[in-house]
């Protein structure tokens, strides 16, 4: 069998296997076509492992058939037990890259936990309505804040917003527009119907994630550096 069928056939499973880790996530509410792929993507290694097999055999003499056939066993053993445990790698690999980029949140069951940035502050990778918005951490902030970008971001018509609550910025006093965001989610944790505020141009670098969203959590707090958030069951 020549190196570049081998090291071919071995990257096919490899990503066969990479892609079924990243789209085997928790089930939510239409996650059955995800299971479908999923269910294909093992045929498709499994297919790649047996044709990789056959070809060996034929192709090789006998010691470096074995030697071959050896190799495509423990290939074969690593896919299934990766997919076994694909949560679990899932859930590994979240903490890592939680440790590695600030601002990522890592969910362990209803448990959220971000790392603390090099600023000394917690900046936190939200969705809001579906769209990626970044905040950072303001316990004195008693709604989550959004500047014009992300407000447009996320599809709220800025442009008839009504600016009529007052509010205390660094730049002193100002007001802000009422709305309400239909989801905003933290990692695995999601809540609807959140009160919030929108910033007038140019009085906010970045949006806030204040009370109105922590206090619908069922605990949080910070332990060291790291944010520990807790969503209800």
């Amino acid at each position: 069998m020549s190196r570049r069928l081998l090291w071919t056939l071995l990257l096919g499973v490899v990503l066969s296997f990479a892609v079924l880790v990243a789209s085997s996530h928790r089930a939510t509410v239409a996650d059955l076509l995800r299971y479908d792929f999923a269910s294909l993507l093992v045929k498709i290694a499994l297919l790649v492992f047996i044709g990789g097999l056959v070809l060996t055999l034929f192709r090789e003499p006998l010691s470096r058939a074995l030697e071959a056939t050896l190799f495509w066993v423990v290939v074969a053993l690593l896919l299934v037990v990766g997919y076994t445990y694909r949560f679990e790698l899932r859930e590994v690999s979240d903490r890592v890259l939680a440790e590695l980029i600030p601002g990522r949140a890592a969910t362990r069951g209803r448990t959220v936990e971000i790392v603390r940035g090099r600023v000394g502050e917690f900046s936190v990778a939200t969705h809001v309505n579906g769209a990626r918005v970044s905040m950072v951490l303001d316990t004195g902030a008693s709604a989550v804040v959004l500047t014009q970008e992300a407000a447009k971001a996320i599809g709220l018509p800025v442009e008839i917003l009504a600016y009529t609550v007052n509010v205390e910025t660094a730049n002193g006093r100002t007001q802000a527009a009422p709305v309400t965001l239909d989801r905003l989610a933290v990692g695995g944790i999601t809540e609807r119907s959140v009160q919030a505020l929108i910033a007038q141009p140019g009085q906010l670098k970045g949006s806030l994630l204040g009370m109105s969203f922590l206090n619908r959590l069922e605990s949080w707090e910070v332990r060291g550096d790291k944010l520990m958030m807790r969503g209800h069951p």
